[in-house]
């Protein structure tokens, strides 16, 4: 047998490969296209609680993308709430590559950050073809990393001209605008409250960390013609909210209609949110194969729980670069 290697990279590396704003937007733009047109193939998430009484879990992605990817990933993900009293974020990452013809691995990568950087940019995306081509005004609830490339990416698309933050704690919010203003040099309106920043606002991002399902995200605060992104992994919006949706829109149905989390958990299991009710997933709106926004008077609803799809694309786009500038490390496997 030939000798076996695969290639690491580790948070240094892919901060070494710095892939610009619209490289990760084109990367998972793609992505979805090829899940539109079936040329994937994904699995629901599975959940792990190893411990009674910790306030966390681990989240197992699994996927395949073809093309000229042609890759399977399996990633790892540690969703821990409590981190920050350590001094840690709450999301650790570990995603794994393998070629899809023989299993032989082909990689492994820091996730982290591909987590973070693949969130923002399927929020992007969704906003892109959902939201009106003139929103302005952004209000984002939640301060995790996830958030930070939630707006810097949905910035980049729309150049805002107002954007609200807010989240449970003030140290983490002033710090979250503050990097958001050095970051994107421009202003950012830290909220007091929920409804402050939600209200009025054309795009509503909801990440929050609720530690059980609490309806803080009222229904009557969302401007018409709007769009709403929740993606929280405790419900915080109101059952009423799909009510006013023209169109519900889901980043994959098969891992959206079942498990134990989810901010629209309760709208699947009250029949609100169903195969009936959904317009699409997002994949066949890019792929062209459904409307996405019809009119400005649209109020829509996009709900994502992550693919691993998006870690798969990104992780490939990172490996190529990475290669090109000679960062990244070889290691034997066999």
């Amino acid at each position: 047998m030939q000798p076996i290697y695969i290639t690491y990279l580790n948070c240094f590396d892919i901060e070494a490969a710095a892939l610009s704003d619209a490289e990760i937007l084109a990367a998972i733009e793609e992505s979805l296209a090829m899940q539109g047109r079936r040329e994937t193939e994904i699995e629901p998430r599975v959940h792990l609680e190893p411990r009674a009484g910790v306030e966390g879990h681990f989240n197992v992605l699994r996927g395949w993308i073809g093309g000229e990817i042609d890759a399977a990933g399996v990633k790892v993900v540690g969703d821990f709430v409590d981190n920050y009293k350590q001094g840690l974020p709450s999301e650790f990452g570990i995603l794994n590559l393998f070629d899809p013809r023989t299993g032989t691995p082909r990689a492994i990568l820091d996730a982290s950050g591909i987590t973070d950087m693949r969130t923002g940019a399927v929020t992007a995306i969704g906003a892109k073809y959902l939201a009106r081509k003139d929103s302005r005004v952004l209000g984002h609830i939640g301060a995790r990393g996830t958030a930070y490339w939630n707006v810097r990416l949905l910035d980049s698309l729309f150049d805002f001209e107002v954007l609200r933050v807010h989240s449970r704690r003030p140290e983490s919010r002033n710090a979250f605008a503050e990097r958001l203003r050095r970051d994107l040099n421009k202003e950012v309106i830290v909220t007091e409250d929920w409804q402050s920043c939600i209200e009025g606002a054309d795009i509503v991002v909801e990440a929050s960390r609720l530690s059980e399902p609490t309806p803080m995200l009222k229904t009557e605060w969302i401007k018409p013609g709007a769009l709403v992104v929740p993606y929280g992994t405790m419900s915080a919006v109101e059952l009423s909210l799909t009510d006013i949706m023209a169109k519900l829109v889901v980043d994959d149905w098969g891992q959206c209609k079942g498990g134990k989390f989810g901010s629209l958990r309760a709208h699947v299991e009250a029949g609100k949110l169903s195969e009936q009710t959904l317009h699409a997933e997002l994949g066949q709106i890019v792929a062209g194969l459904k409307p996405g926004r019809e009119s400005e008077t649209e109020t829509n609803l996009f709900w994502h729980r992550g693919l691993s799809l998006s870690d798969i694309a990104l992780g490939h786009a990172f490996l190529k670069k990475a290669e090109s500038i000679g960062a990244g490390h070889r290691l034997r496997y066999a």
